[in-house]
């Protein structure tokens, strides 16, 4: 019965829910931190507010909210980058992030859009095709495209959003 021990599994399934929490809470803490220093702290501030409940919706501690808010005041500011692309099937990609580093962020991003088969676009070259909301972008345009094309796109935002600094990828693919 080698091999079937049952605090091996137990171990193993743990360890893949911690990594994907603590890389949730670590979006969580970015984005609560930014919106703290924009908002000085303040509680009843519409975008802090946001931020604590998507955080609360993750699950995510009150202790490490707390921390992120009071954390705020203090260390290198995070800034909100934002890059635009475009995929597979000439589908128009906004990526919002939030970096201490825009130089490394910006080389990161690149990295992962050219192992993708795609490359970083100028500022406003994919944005006409999204109007700024509240919640982030929504696409005005839709762009069909072929299941081929899906799956890469599918791949590319993936890879995307593993990267830590970004937090949001929108896309207009119908």
């Amino acid at each position: 019965m080698s091999g079937h021990n049952k605090w091996s599994q137990i171990k193993e399934k743990k360890g893949a829910t911690d990594a994907k929490r603590s890389k949730l809470f670590t979006k969580m803490v970015k984005l609560i931190k930014a919106e703290a220093r924009v908002t000085k702290g303040d509680l009843n501030a519409p975008s802090l507010k946001a931020a604590i409940e998507k955080a609360r919706i993750a699950n995510m501690p009150k202790d490490n909210i707390e921390r992120a808010i009071k954390g705020a005041s203090e260390g290198n500011a995070d800034e909100k980058v934002v890059f635009e692309t475009y995929g597979p099937g000439g589908v128009a990609i906004i990526i919002e992030g939030l970096t201490d580093s825009v130089n490394r962020a910006s080389q990161d991003i690149k990295h992962i859009l050219s192992k993708n088969g795609t490359a970083l676009a100028a500022q406003g070259s994919a944005s006409w095709a999204f109007e700024k909301t509240h919640d982030g972008y929504t696409p005005t345009t839709m762009v069909p495209i072929s299941e081929e094309d899906g799956a890469k796109l599918t791949e590319l935002v993936y890879a995307l959003e593993e990267y830590d600094d970004v937090q949001n990828v929108y896309t207009n693919a119908e």
